[in-house]
């Protein structure tokens, strides 16, 4: 297992625009975009998947996270951009399974051109993106300190800092710790 680090967009980033199709049944959509949202006063994006050790030690936690926030005003959408010719488990179907098994409160979408991924520059899994009401990045970072080998539990705590920051009007601090994680499985 190789460790890969965001790429620590610059802050103030505008979110780009996307269509992708919807595997989590929870969710009453076929397609999802970034327009449906823009309403909530904040935005999370979360690049997943379902096989990678380290996006499996947060399933639970990221799962809590979004329903903690659902009547919140923030937004929370999953995207999984792994070629599954290389890595199967990750194939819609297996995201469906993921989606019900976890609870999944958001839309899973499957980026099979992986063209949304990299417009966000999102460079491993989880990568996480918070983005304000304008749609303008605020932070990108870590969920927490949790990773598979060690005992801290996973609680969201570097990500529910900046949500609570956003929601109560405070700025964020600009110190944040990149998200580490699985590269993301690239076409050849």
């Amino acid at each position: 297992m190789v460790e890969t680090i965001s790429k620590m967009v610059d802050l103030g980033t505008a979110a780009a625009d996307f269509s992708l199709p919807n595997t989590n049944p929870n969710i009453d959509a076929n397609e999802v975009s970034l327009s449906d949202f823009a309403d909530a006063q904040g935005l999370v994006l979360a690049f997943i998947c379902n096989h990678c050790p380290y996006v499996v030690k947060i399933k639970q936690a990221f799962s809590q996270f979004a329903a903690d926030y659902a009547q919140s005003g923030i937004a929370v959408i999953a995207i999984s951009a792994n070629d599954i010719s290389t890595h199967p488990a990750d194939a819609p179907k297996y995201m469906t399974q993921d989606a019900i098994r976890f609870n999944y409160p958001f839309p899973y979408l499957y980026d099979e051109s992986q063209r949304t991924a990299h417009s966000y520059d999102a460079v491993c899994t989880p990568d996480f993106y918070l983005f304000d009401s304008s749609r303008r990045l605020v932070y990108r970072g870590q969920f927490d300190d949790s990773r598979p080998g060690n005992s801290i539990p996973s609680t969201g705590s570097d990500l529910r800092a900046a949500v609570d920051a956003l929601l109560g009007g405070e700025s964020i601090s600009e110190n944040q710790k990149p998200s580490v994680g699985c590269s993301i499985k690239w076409k050849r």
